[in-house]
């Protein structure tokens, strides 16, 4: 869903140029979620889908990473996609091919049928950076990245990383994945250009992207009808008075951590509205914990805690409506996973938040929006790597009630104001996608 939202949401905007989209869905054997579903059969009339053949991942190990998962399917559905684009080739103009950032081993097949090719990178410029400097880091250094004794600064002006918060990939330079991470990040220089899911930053202008974000969901999620009762909630509560609590569509933490997220909620005092997940079974968070969510998550609760904190908050199980819960007046904060879907539409609506990653590039996305962007406050694990229910509370109480609180909500609004000026029909990530539209239109196939 983290890759899938923000694609449609780009095939979205370049329908306004007239443009007929063509997305292709790969198949790896896994029945798609009732919210892909939703998203794929609530597409605009200019956007359409094909399956490609589906293939066979039966011979990979139950611990393979998601990442290597992903990357490996698209490898073994070549034959399939260059199918699906001979047949949209001859059936259409076709102008260009773009893929995500996983996907920039297929970029050399656009040049088969004589069409442009572009990356969607989906997270930060930060993000962006650290891929484009790990082939050199690869050659400099040859312990792994969390052992090095000082931050690293991907360019200048921009945050320096400490190794350990380098995204998950790249974490253990021995296992597969990493090497599958540095020769996506080679074949980078294949594509025609790169399209950043971000503003514009005067720091990063020299850089080799087109910034044309923020590219979020907006209106009605997923075609999905709340029946949570969000909305109605939040409509009954003061303004800026109510803490969001998700950890996106992968994000489950373990049964101890959903206990002590628990009681510290109840601790602070503050409103919130948690959209709560059946744990998994580990003493960390991990992707896609527990398939589909068959478990009702009310029920891993601490006793009583639904009673005591009755009326102070709403606790939903497994989804609620995140960017109309966002976009609401009641909301004040959001404690987030830091995936950058997330991350970007809580800038878009203006609210500050507290950083708590779990996976992928999520702790590179914490250090951009708490140590660069100064709106969040991040959260850090005692020894045992949870977030116990003291910090929890005080973690909610200085967002929500705090002066620092209050600090990183201006900011915020500051931010807002600056992401939503960049998509005025003068702004600069209008004008940078307007300047791609006309190179695919210009184009000619050959």
């Amino acid at each position: 869903m983290g890759h899938l939202i923000p694609l449609i949401e780009l095939a979205t905007r370049l329908t306004h140029f007239n443009f007929t989209i063509t997305i292709l869905i790969l198949n790896d054997g896994s029945p798609p979620s009732k919210s892909q579903l939703s998203l794929l059969q609530n597409l605009p009339p200019s956007i359409s889908y094909i399956h490609v053949s589906p293939i066979d991942v039966s011979d990979l190990q139950s611990d393979c990473t998601i990442e290597s998962r992903i990357t490996l399917t698209i490898t073994r559905s070549i034959l399939g996609i260059r199918d699906s684009l001979r047949v949209l080739s001859k059936a259409t103009r076709l102008v260009s091919v773009v893929v995500d950032l996983l996907g920039s081993s297929i970029l050399h097949m656009a040049q088969e049928f004589g069409a442009l090719s572009y990356v969607f990178f989906l997270t930060s410029a930060l993000g962006f950076c650290c891929a484009c400097t790990l082939p050199k880091l690869d050659k400099i250094h040859s312990c792994e990245y969390r052992d090095l004794p000082d931050p690293v600064h991907f360019v200048p002006g921009l945050v320096p990383v400490h190794g350990a918060d380098f995204p998950d990939p790249v974490q253990d330079r021995k296992h597969g994945v990493y090497q599958l991470f540095i020769n996506l990040v080679g074949s980078y220089s294949d594509a025609t250009g790169i399209l950043i899911n971000m503003i514009v930053v005067e720091k990063l202008i020299f850089l080799r992207f087109t910034p044309i974000g923020p590219v979020i969901r907006s209106g009605s999620e997923d075609g999905l009808i709340d029946g949570s009762g969000s909305i109605k909630w939040l409509d009954e509560q003061p303004s800026d008075s109510v803490l969001f609590v998700s950890f996106g569509s992968g994000g489950n933490l373990s049964y101890e951590q959903v206990v002590e997220l628990a009681l510290g909620l109840e601790l602070s005092g503050q409103r919130f509205l948690w959209v709560v997940k059946t744990p998994n079974n580990k003493s960390n968070a991990s992707f896609f914990g527990v398939a589909n969510n068959i478990d009702n998550p009310l029920e891993y609760l601490p006793q009583g805690f639904l009673d005591r904190t009755k009326g102070l908050g709403l606790v939903v199980p497994n989804w609620a409506p995140q960017v109309q819960i966002l976009s609401h007046g009641s909301t004040g904060g959001f404690l987030t996973h830091c995936g950058w879907n997330s991350t970007l539409e809580s800038i878009v609506h203006g609210v500050p938040l507290i950083a708590w990653p779990l996976y992928a590039e999520q702790k590179l996305n914490s250090v951009l929006v708490a140590d660069d962007l100064n709106v969040a406050l991040r959260v850090k694990p005692n020894e045992k790597g949870l977030i116990d229910r003291e910090q929890i509370a005080e973690y909610a109480k200085c967002l929500m009630q705090g002066e620092q609180g209050k600090i990183l909500r201006e900011k915020m609004r500051a931010l807002k104001h600056a992401a939503v000026a960049a998509l005025d029909e003068d702004g600069s990530s209008k004008q940078s996608l307007a300047k791609v539209v006309e190179e695919m239109k210009n184009h000619k196939i050959i």
